[in-house]
C-alpha cells in the first residue's frame, strides 16, 4: 500500500501538481436532494471506490406535462440526429414524438397502409432511422413496421417463414434496431436462439449472437444421478435471452442479455455474429459485489445499452436501478443511478438512451422519463475518454489532471497519464503512473523500454571499463610474465 501510495504522489506531482493527494479510499459522497443516491465504482481487484457523482438528475418528462395524458407502462425510448425523442406507450397503444425542446411533437397511435388505417397494439420497442422514419415493433400486431412522418408505412416484417423458425413460430417482436445497410434486427418473444435478422427487403436471414448455456463438469456430473422429478426442476440449459439492442454508426449491433453468472451483460456483435467486444478484469455485467439472497440479491438484470459518441457505451440495471458507463476498451467509467422514490431513482427502469449531453430513462412503474446531466466530473472523463479514442492521448491528460482533482483514486487517468509520458520517451515515470494505474499491459511496455534506455545509456560506460579491464589484464599478464622469467634465471644462476 505505501508502495502504491508513492507512486501516486510521483506520478501526480510530476505531471498535474495536483494540490491535494486524497487517502488511499476515498470517502462516500452524500447523497443530497440533488444526488439521491451514492456513487461509486470498482477498481482493478474488484473493490468499492466511492466516487463523485458524474451525472445528477435534471428533471423528468411526463405525458401530463406534455398534454397528451399520463404514459401507460412505457417500455422503451429513442433519439434521433435531430434530438426527437420517440417513447413506446406501450399501455396506451401508441408511440409519443417528442421534440428537442421537450414539447410534444406529434402521437402515432394508427398508421396508414394501403388506404387502410391500422391501430397498433401494445409497441414495445422503436428504433429512429433519420427524418423522422421510425421503425416499431407492434408487438400484439405481431410485425415490425417502418412509418414515415405521415404514419404511412413503408414497410412492413411480419409472419417470418423459414425451416430454421419452426411451423410452430409466432412472431411476436419485443425490440428492434436498423444499421446502415438496412438491415433490421429484432428480439423477439420466447426466442432464445439469437436476434432475428431480415435483410433490406425484410425477408428473414437468419440468428445472430446466439449465446449458449456452458454446463459445468460439476452440474453433468449432478444431473446424471438425478432422478427424472430432480432433473425437471434443473435450469434448463438454453441459450440465453436478450433484453435490449442498439447499432453504433459502423454497424456493430450492442445487445444486452440475462446473465445469471453475472460476468457479461452486453456484447457488440460483427455482421457475422461474433462478439468483439472488449473487456477488462471489471467484466461487463454491471455490479460485481452482490448477494445470493435478501434485498437487492442476485447480479445486475441488465435490460438495456444506449451507444454514446466517441465508443461509450451505458447500460442500465432493473434489479438496483443503476446505470454503468463503458469505454470502447471496456474500462467501467461510473456508476449512478438507484431505486427510490426521490426524484432521479427509478422504480422498474426499461430503456436508456441520449440526447445530446443528457441522459433519458424511462420508468415503466412512474410512467415518466428520467433526465441526467453530467457534472464537471463527469463531463470531464467524457472528454477524456474522447481524446483518448481519437489518439489524442497529449490532449487528454489535461483532462485527466482536472479529474484526478476530484477523484485521486480514478486510475484510468493514471493510465492516460502514463500513455503520455510514453509517447513523449519518460519511460520512467510512465512505469510510476500504469503501476498506480493498474495497467499490467502498459507497464511491461514501459518497464522494457525503460531497461533498454537505461542499457543504451550505460553501454558506453559498460564498454569503456572492459577496454580498460581488458588492456590491465594484458598488462600485468605481460609485467607477471618477464618477472617470471626474471625469476626463473636468477634462480638458475644460483643454483649453478
Amino acid at each position: 500500500m505505501r508502495k502504491k501510495i508513492n507512486n501516486i504522489k510521483k506520478c501526480v506531482t510530476a505531471v498535474a501538481t495536483v494540490a491535494i493527494l486524497a487517502a488511499s479510499v476515498s470517502t462516500p459522497v452524500k447523497a443530497s436532494e440533488e444526488v439521491p443516491y451514492i456513487t461509486y465504482t470498482y477498481d482493478y481487484y474488484g473493490d468499492v471506490k466511492y466516487t463523485p457523482a458524474a451525472y445528477v438528475p435534471d428533471g423528468t418528462v411526463s405525458g401530463t406535462n406534455l398534454g397528451c395524458g399520463e404514459f401507460n407502462s412505457p417500455q422503451d425510448i429513442n433519439t434521433d440526429d435531430e434530438g426527437n425523442i420517440y417513447v413506446a406507450d406501450t399501455g396506451n397503444n401508441r408511440v409519443v414524438v417528442i421534440g428537442p425542446d421537450y414539447k410534444l411533437k406529434r402521437i402515432i397511435d394508427t398508421v396508414n397502409e394501403d388506404g387502410k388505417t391500422s391501430k397498433l397494439s401494445s409497441p414495445s420497442g422503436l428504433y429512429a432511422v433519420g427524418d423522422e422514419k421510425l421503425y416499431i415493433a407492434d408487438t400484439e400486431n405481431k410485425r415490425v413496421i417502418e412509418v414515415d412522418e405521415n404514419n404511412n408505412v413503408i414497410k412492413t416484417i411480419s409472419n417470418p417463414k423459414s425451416d430454421s423458425l419452426g411451423d410452430d413460430f409466432v412472431f411476436t417482436p419485443l425490440k428492434v434496431a436498423v444499421d446502415y445497410a438496412d438491415r433490421v434486427y429484432v428480439i423477439a418473444k420466447n426466442q432464445f436462439e439469437g436476434i432475428l435478422t431480415f435483410n433490406e427487403n425484410g425477408e428473414f436471414a437468419g440468428y445472430t449472437g446466439t449465446i449458449n448455456v456452458q454446463i459445468t463438469p460439476i452440474e453433468k456430473f449432478w444431473k446424471k444421478f438425478s432422478t427424472k422429478a430432480q432433473r425437471s426442476k434443473q435450469q434448463l440449459y438454453i441459450p440465453t435471452e436478450f433484453t435490449g439492442i442498439e447499432i453504433d454508426d459502423a454497424g456493430f449491433v450492442y445487445a444486452t442479455n440475462k446473465d445469471s453468472e453475472g460476468e457479461q451483460s452486453v456484447r457488440r456483435l460483427n455482421p457475422s455474429g461474433d462478439d468483439v467486444i472488449q473487456q477488462k478484469t471489471t467484466g461487463l455485467s454491471g455490479d460485481l459485489n452482490w448477494k445470493l439472497t435478501g434485498d437487492y440479491s442476485g447480479p445486475s438484470q441488465i435490460v438495456d445499452v444506449v451507444v454514446r459518441d466517441k465508443g461509450i457505451y451505458s447500460i442500465i440495471d432493473s434489479a438496483r436501478g443503476r446505470i454503468f458507463t463503458y469505454d470502447h476498451e471496456g474500462n467501467l467509467l461510473y456508476i449512478f443511478g438507484g431505486l427510490g422514490t426521490q426524484q432521479g431513482t427509478f422504480d422498474v427502469p426499461t430503456g436508456i438512451d441520449a440526447a445530446g449531453d443528457e441522459i433519458l430513462v424511462i420508468d415503466s412503474a412512474k410512467n415518466i422519463i428520467d433526465k441526467f446531466k453530467a457534472t464537471e466530473y463527469g463531463s470531464l472523463i467524457n472528454e477524456a475518454i474522447g481524446l483518448r479514442y481519437d489518439g489524442d492521448e497529449i490532449k487528454a491528460v489535461e483532462k485527466w489532471k482536472e479529474v484526478l482533482k476530484h477523484d485521486s483514486n480514478f486510475e484510468l487517468a493514471y493510465v492516460g497519464i502514463g500513455k503520455s509520458y510514453l509517447t513523449a520517451g519518460n519511460n520512467k515515470k510512465a512505469m510510476e503512473c500504469f503501476e498506480t494505474g493498474n495497467d499490467k499491459q502498459y507497464y511491461s511496455i514501459a518497464y522494457k523500454r525503460y531497461r533498454n534506455e537505461i542499457l543504451k545509456a550505460h553501454l558506453e560506460q559498460a564498454l569503456t571499463i572492459v577496454v580498460i579491464l581488458a588492456i590491465v589484464l594484458i598488462l600485468w599478464k605481460k609485467v607477471f610474465k618477464k618477472r617470471f622469467k626474471t625469476n626463473k634465471k636468477r634462480k638458475e644462476k644460483i643454483n649453478a
